[in-house]
């Protein structure tokens, strides 16, 4: 570029060229990254909704499987892609603010100097070319004044030596020949100081302002080379930067693999579906050639009925039904899970009483709280009414009252179950003992009702006539909802939000709204616009106003449902 050049326009026009491939080139390379970190969002939220998918459901019959070593393993690789992910939104993060957006504001500084750089080499084009326009003027003057004169001279030269001519008119000629001649000698001088000046201008065009624009379009495009070369790298930096975490989250799922257990989980397995049940004696020998009744011996797989064990006898409907074959019920099984083998019927009740425990727990915890509130709008009127609170608290006492009942008669189930079981520890003899004796009547009641068929066999119409009618209530469905969180402060929206994922709201700017939930660092506020309209907005859209009395209540409930 710094060589000299008699064609500058050309040359210009060259390198405009060639730059603005370089900008376009620039462009294409930051559309690339762009896509790159759709494809990479899309990819982590693909990743993230898979992972969502597989999670256990709540409350369900999966989170039971759970259990097992193998399904806590899948577990552990669900929420290890679900970080997998994540890093993937961090690529993306990290490419957009290190590279397209670098390298954006970057092509519009690229444009302004190119701009710049090719309008200062215009310029002393045109400089140059008007130095040559006026030296090719001067030329041109010198040239026609040069041949006047000549001309001015000869006319002279011919009139002096014609002797017909008068001495004035000889002098005229001569004097015409002399203004001449000055002229020409005046051209001569202009032109003489135009060439010099043109060929001033003309080195210093060629060896000085040429070679600096060019050095600079030179600068200029060696910085754009470099700059794209170092988002390459940043490209690839990007990526190595995650590589120590990816591989932390696979390394967790190999240590989730290696802890599976087959040992265990065949022994939970057991545990499981253990029925309780002895084995059957072996089975005697029955003499048909005897004349007299045929019996069945006392060591075959019948037993005495004072045993509390069912009897199980061949022919008649019990056939094929023969412990361990016993045949289950389809649908919803008796509510004290008469139904099943006395081993998983204990496990049952048990289960059942922990949940109705748990229930309990928690609305004594609702009860507690509320109470605190009513102690707290006591003191402080204007916060609320105490007596709108009453009706709440009378309720949660009537809940309760239920489910004591409730557990109450689980546990007269549970001391029957374990009252038969024929393993049963010193422990469960007295605690057996000590509900039989709190509940006499309703054990012996239990009892009397699930006494044996009269062949001894554990069978499906059995468990059907014995199952207990328990008279449906509205008190399950209400107490499956979860009660609102309590109103801590009021907000006001600063700038209008679409709440269009999952758990968030929408909100315009100016309105009012109540605060249920504060910031817990994640910069999200939960906020509530009537009863049926609650959900998440950044923390930074909104203004908020918090009750301090009401904030400490708030902090309480939390503390208490925790």
């Amino acid at each position: 570029m710094k060589s000299r050049s008699h064609c500058c326009t050309d040359q210009f026009d060259n390198l405009e060229k060639h730059t603005q491939w370089g900008i376009d080139v620039l462009e294409k390379y930051i559309k690339f990254v762009k896509e790159r970190t759709e494809i990479e969002l899309s990819y982590a939220k693909q990743l993230r909704n898979l992972s969502k998918k597989y999670q256990p459901k709540k409350n369900s019959k999966e989170e039971e499987e759970y259990r097992y070593t193998s399904t806590r393993a899948f577990l552990a690789t669900l929420n290890e892609m679900n970080d997998y992910a994540g890093q993937h939104e961090v690529i993306s993060e990290n490419m957009t603010s290190l590279i397209t957006g670098e390298l954006t504001r970057y092509v519009q500084e690229l444009k302004q100097e190119r701009k710049s750089h090719f309008h200062d080499g215009r310029k002393a084009q045109q400089h140059i070319e008007t130095c040559w326009k006026q030296l090719e003027a001067s030329k041109r003057r010198f040239e026609r004044d040069c041949k006047e004169a000549d001309r001015a001279q000869q006319y002279f030269e011919k009139m002096d030596a014609d002797i017909n001519v008068t001495k004035a008119d000889v002098e005229k000629a001569r004097q015409q020949a002399q203004l001449r001649h000055q002229m020409a000698e005046d051209s001569k001088a202009e032109y003489s100081s135009t060439l010099q000046k043109f060929n001033s201008e003309q080195h210093d065009h060629y060896y000085t302002h040429i070679p600096n624009i060019f050095q600079k379009i030179q600068e200029m495009e060696e910085r754009r080379i470099v700059r794209i070369g170092e988002s390459m790298k940043t490209f690839a930096e990007v990526d190595r930067q995650v590589i120590p975490i990816i591989g932390k989250c696979l390394d967790e799922i190999t240590k989730a693999a290696e802890s599976i257990d087959h040992k265990n989980d065949s022994q939970l397995v057991i545990e499981a579906f253990k029925s309780g049940f002895e084995p059957p004696g072996d089975v005697d020998f029955e003499d048909f050639t005897q004349p007299m009744k045929r019996t069945v011996s006392e060591s075959s797989l019948s037993n005495s009925r004072g045993d509390g064990k069912s009897e199980l006898k061949f022919g008649g409907k019990s056939k094929g039904k023969l412990w361990p074959f016993i045949k289950k019920n389809k649908g919803a099984g008796p509510e004290d899970f008469s139904n099943l083998p006395p081993e998983q019927r204990r496990k049952k009740l048990q289960q059942k009483v922990d949940e109705l425990n748990k229930d309990i727990q928690k609305e004594m915890d609702q009860r507690d709280a509320l109470t605190k509130m009513k102690d707290v709008y006591i003191k402080n009127p204007q916060m609320g009414d105490a007596a709108s609170v009453d009706h709440r608290l009378a309720e949660l006492g009537q809940n309760i009252e239920k489910l004591r009942l409730e557990v109450q008669k689980f546990e007269g189930w549970l001391a029957e179950v374990e009252g038969r079981l024929p393993m049963r520890t010193e422990q469960a003899r007295r605690q057996s003992g000590l509900y039989e004796a709190q509940n006499t009547s309703a054990v012996n009641s239990c009892a009397q009702d699930r006494e044996s068929s009269p062949d001894g066999s554990y069978t499906e119409e059995q468990s059907q006539e014995t199952e207990m009618k328990v008279p449906a209530t509205d008190f399950d469905d209400e107490f499956d909802d979860e009660e609102p969180l309590p109103t801590i402060g009021t907000c006001k929206a600063l700038y209008t939000f679409e709440g269009q994922n999952e758990g968030t709201i929408s909100v315009a700017e100016g309105e009012m709204l109540y605060v249920i939930e504060e910031d817990k660092g994640d910069g999200w506020t939960r906020i509530r616009r009537n009863e049926d309209e609650e959900g998440y907005v950044p923390t930074s859209y909104v203004e908020v106003y918090l009750d301090k009395n009401a904030k400490d209540v708030y902090k309480s409930l939390q503390k208490i449902s925790e």
